[in-house]
């Protein structure tokens, strides 16, 4: 039988009696003032990196509109779109978190930003995330898990560009704006912030359709490449290292060395994406800001897996097992653990004869 992998079905009730809700998550054995130093944030990296974000994003709109409508503008539009439409979800991310920033008000000015772009409601995608933290890819509880098991690959194919979320994203803000939550999103929201859901709904939905409205006046879809479309045709970057953090790893297991992927980039990627392909560190060490990770990978990497080499070689190993999940689901990748490394808990067992 398959698995129900919404949060209201038998799987959701079974995770609770198999103590996997909330559980006693594996942590290396280090120095607790060695992750108190790390956990220390400033304000002068992330408004560095945030300036040159929102900056290199008006450069590339100002080409695109001087030379719109010639085709000319084509690599200014792609470039914008990767910045609007991927890097946004990683100063979500971090600033859903509120470690990116010192000062709490610039984390949420950019949370609320990052947001709009991606059109994840800030009240139901800051408890999703925090339940998502919780049960990472616990099936039944986490409402962050990208692709069920056996995976729909052309959907993954055809959400590559955004489609596929954003559709549902635009329904889910209709629904806000009707003063009502998804009954999935009624385990995790908080009842005193449904109001602000319903609000911010209600909020955007105004701000697209001014948008459209003047697209309209104009005869020209220019206004709609500014606002709305990038979260379409930007969206790629953002769906690609999305789909490395946990795909292929194991479900409803207690360590996030079973579940959880890092994967060295590039340094362009890794500006996009804020470092956050250091993910298994991440996962473990939740309020270490995002410039500090990679020392944090740094002090903890004799208990982790290998990281994957790069972008290229993740995805080489991972295809393979998504294949196979396609006729046996429960193939998995069971990572390697370094010698001397603290061993996976008895749970690994489990996995092992289904190991790829």
């Amino acid at each position: 039988m398959a698995k129900d992998y919404s949060l209201l079905g038998p799987e959701a009730a079974q995770a609770k009696v198999k103590s996997l809700a909330n559980p006693p998550w594996f942590r290396p054995d280090v120095a607790p003032q060695a992750i108190r130093a790390l956990m220390v944030k400033d304000d002068g990296t992330p408004t560095r990196d945030t300036a040159l974000w929102l900056g290199l994003m008006v450069v590339f709109a100002a080409i695109g509109i001087a030379l719109w409508p010639s085709w000319w503008s084509a690599p200014a539009w792609l470039a914008y779109g990767v910045l609007y439409g991927s890097a946004s979800d990683s100063r979500w991310h971090e600033c859903g978190h509120r470690t990116a920033f010192k000062t709490a008000w610039k984390n949420e000015f950019v949370y609320q930003l990052a947001c709009f772009m991606l059109m994840r409601n800030p009240y139901v995608w800051r408890a999703s995330h925090i339940r998502h933290h919780t049960d990472t890819i616990i099936v039944g509880r986490d409402p962050e898990i990208v692709a069920m098991r056996p995976p729909d690959l052309l959907r993954l194919g055809v959400n590559l560009f955004g489609v596929i979320d954003a559709f549902a994203l635009g329904k889910r803000m209709i629904l806000h704006a009707t003063g009502r939550l998804h009954p999935q999103e009624e385990t995790y929201v908080r009842p005193q912030d449904r109001a602000r859901v319903f609000m911010v709904a209600r909020l955007w939905l105004l701000i697209y359709a001014l948008v459209v409205l003047l697209a309209l006046g104009m005869g020209s879809i220019l206004p709609l490449m500014i606002i709305g479309l990038p979260r379409l045709y930007g969206a790629w970057h953002h769906v690609m290292t999305g789909l490395l953090q946990h795909l292929g790893l194991a479900e409803n297991v207690t360590d996030h060395r079973l579940n959880t992927r890092t994967v060295l980039m590039n340094p362009v990627s890794r500006f996009i994406y804020l470092n956050m392909n250091y993910h298994i560190e991440h996962h473990m060490f939740t309020m270490v800001p995002y410039y500090r990770l990679p020392d944090l990978h740094a002090l903890i990497k004799h208990d982790l897996p290998r990281p994957e080499p790069s972008i290229l070689a993740a995805f080489r190993r991972l295809v393979p097992v998504l294949r196979r999940q396609l006729r046996y689901e429960n193939a998995v990748i069971v990572p390697d653990l370094p010698q001397g490394a603290t061993p996976y808990r008895d749970e690994v067992d489990a996995l092992r004869p289904h190991a790829v």
